[in-house]
């Protein structure tokens, strides 16, 4: 049967559920308006979705990284409360979605709350369904934030899960393989768990990123009213102080200060550092 837009909006005002869940509980229900909001009920969605705009600033990383460094996987999955945090429901659906992300392609990806994976069936049903329906038994507006997913060829993961599950990180090195290796990516993951570096190296910085801390140089020289012929010249050198403090290889070791992460690579022959991820909870994806 075809099942009206105004249908849809009327079972959406009475539930606060989604457009899509509301037209596939309706279509389920055969039209039944009273026995579509029951379905809504039943599956947790609509007492989720109603809790959707609260915010979710707590939470877990889950995190799975092979002994042998082949692969690594991260999620962050976020809910109101540390209580719920800790509960047993939130832990099984934590490690859920850490074995979806295990199977997404590889790369690091911002999944909001109706991002293309959370589409993806998993056991026959879509991650994203199940992240509402677990929401809706524990009570508790839930998503499941980002995810990363490495597996390199002819490299290793490194790892770093700070101890209350709030902060981690994976970080991919090529070119090496073997205890020493994964090791030294370990070493590093710590690193970048403290230093918070935004890129690898200093050329790749986004371009907004660049911009952004541009604007403010030119404000803070503005404001010294530095001479207007060596402005340029300063906010350079804030830029350039800017990009080696916040891309990895140029940062000071967070263990031994006297040497860059680049310097400690050398302690690995042929290490070069690929990719990393670092989630904690609350900041901004």
């Amino acid at each position: 049967m075809t099942i009206s837009t105004k249908d849809i909006s009327e079972l959406r005002a009475r539930t606060g559920a989604g457009i899509g869940d509301c037209k596939k509980a309706l279509e389920e229900a055969n039209g039944d308006m009273n026995a579509a909001a029951e379905l809504l009920r039943k599956k947790g969605i609509a007492k989720a979705e109603k809790r959707a705009g609260r915010d979710a600033m707590q939470g877990l990383i889950f995190m799975s990284v092979a002994d042998d460094g082949n692969f690594g996987g991260m999620v962050e999955l976020n809910c109101e409360t540390d209580f719920v945090a800790k509960t047993e429901g939130f832990q099984k659906l934590g490690l859920e979605v850490l074995a979806f992300a295990l199977t997404a392609p590889q790369g690091t990806h911002v999944l909001g709350t109706d991002g293309p994976l959370l589409a993806t069936p998993v056991n026959g049903k879509p991650i994203g369904e199940r992240v509402k329906e677990v929401g809706g038994v524990i009570g508790e507006a839930i998503s499941a934030k980002r995810l990363a997913h490495y597996r390199p060829d002819g490299g290793v993961v490194g790892r770093y899960l700070h101890h209350n599950q709030q902060v981690g990180v994976i970080v991919e090195l090529a070119g090496v393989v073997g205890p020493d290796a994964i090791a030294l990516a370990n070493e590093i993951a710590l690193h970048i768990a403290s230093a918070d570096p935004i890129v690898v190296r200093a050329s790749d910085m986004p371009a907004d990123v660049l911009e952004r801390e541009r604007r403010i140089a030119e404000e803070q020289v503005a404001a010294e009213k530095k001479p207007e012929n060596i402005r340029a010249k300063i906010v350079d050198g804030k830029l350039k102080k800017f990009a080696a403090e916040r891309s990895l290889l140029d940062q000071p070791f967070v263990k031994d200060e006297s040497k860059t992460i680049a310097a400690l690579l050398t302690s690995v022959a042929g290490a070069t550092v690929v990719r990393f991820a670092r989630f904690k909870i609350g900041e901004a994806a």
